[in-house]
């Protein structure tokens, strides 16, 4: 985010301002959910007179914000400290979500986050006290989905093998031996484990690609025409028999931490690569360290890991078929634009007492 210029933060914002009574335009077509119950009807609403904003984006987020919001006190805020000094008196808080907030509010209905991951918010003990909770679900998951495919593209090409012999000038066709008995993702097997909004949005790519797509998901059987079958979670152990590429895509929670262990890498096949770009606690990173060391895996790409930022003395670094990205999936201009229209647009919607868009679910976790 640091490295957008000034321009073309203008620019986003500019896009993310319009205040319209449907879903913006760039909003559409990502399967957000809409609250089955109005702000206005929900305990102790009532029209805010003050929010904090978290200007993570720059200062010139308040103005598209200030549009959706009219006489609405914006009070713009950098760090969790100064907001633990202002929330007192603010009805709803946008971008954070820290216990030493909730502990000084007194009127603090809202949160809304600016990203998908929760895991760390709905533990809080404040947020369990009745306060609406909204974040970005679904906002990066076509940015995440081509992140997805690129680091699949690039283990089955052996594009990381290749990357290293360039390092050297070294000119060495047989760099990347496994693309010879891998050869193409068309008619391979590919299984996404977690089917929400980036598995939904990586099968389609998957299928596009005439991969054929097997998933799982926590919730239901249900999925799109393009994936062949949906399986409950407590088949991905059995569909990863299957697999040739296996997609962690699944969200943190008590069920799926630690999921990916040494038993499921046993059940994978030996040419089948690993990629990961849900939330890294869920896999337990020794037992991958392990598979790949042992050949049980083919390989790995890897956007989310186990700590994060992994230490520079992990093994994981240095490991060949691997290839590992700093958390960077989700980062696009289309994500930061998605982003400030669904805050514009909830904003809108709460100050006008209507149902939000994206509300979390504190039991389920997301």
């Amino acid at each position: 985010m640091k490295n957008f210029t000034w321009a073309v933060l203008l620019s986003l914002l500019a896009g993310a301002g319009a205040c319209a009574a449907e879903v913006p335009a760039s909003l559409q077509g990502l399967g957000l959910r809409e609250s089955s119950t109005a702000s206005r009807d929900l305990p102790g609403w009532k029209k805010p007179e003050k929010i904090l904003v978290h200007t993570m984006f720059g200062p010139q987020i308040l103005e598209p914000l200030r549009a959706a919001a009219p006489g609405v006190e914006l009070v713009p805020v950098n760090s969790v400290a100064e907001a633990v000094q202002a929330v007192s008196g603010a009805q709803a808080v946008i971008g954070y979500c820290e216990q030493e907030i909730f502990a000084n509010a007194d009127q603090l209905r809202w949160v809304q986050v600016y990203f998908a991951g929760v895991e760390n918010c709905v533990s809080l003990p404040g947020i369990k006290s009745g306060i609406l909770l909204s974040n970005g679900q679904r906002l990066s998951s076509p940015t995440i989905a081509d992140h997805t495919m690129a680091l699949t593209y690039a283990l089955v090409r052996g594009i990381d093998s290749y990357h290293a012999e360039q390092a050297s000038a070294n000119w060495n066709p047989n760099a990347a031996t496994a693309i010879r008995s891998f050869g193409e993702l068309s008619g391979r097997t590919m299984l996404v484990v977690g089917l929400g909004g980036i598995g939904t949005q990586v099968a389609k790519r998957a299928h596009a690609l005439g991969m054929r797509v097997l998933a799982t998901r926590g919730s239901s059987r249900e999925g799109p025409d393009y994936v062949e079958y949906v399986g409950l979670a407590d088949e991905a152990i059995k569909l990863a028999t299957q697999a040739d590429v296996v997609v962690n895509a699944a969200p943190l929670t008590d069920a799926t931490r630690g999921m990916f262990d040494k038993e499921f890498f046993a059940a994978m096949k030996s040419s089948a690569y690993f990629v990961s770009v849900g939330r890294g606690p869920s896999t337990v990173t020794e037992d991958l360290v392990a598979a790949l060391r042992s050949g049980q895996i083919a390989g790995a790409g890897l956007d989310v890991v186990d700590p994060e930022p992994l230490p520079r003395s992990h093994p994981l670094w240095s490991m060949p078929r691997v290839i590992i990205t700093p958390h960077v999936a989700a980062m696009s201009a289309e994500t930061f634009q998605r982003i400030l229209a669904l805050v514009s647009e909830n904003l809108r919607r709460y100050v006008a007492g209507e149902p939000l868009l994206s509300v979390v679910d504190i039991e389920r976790g997301y």
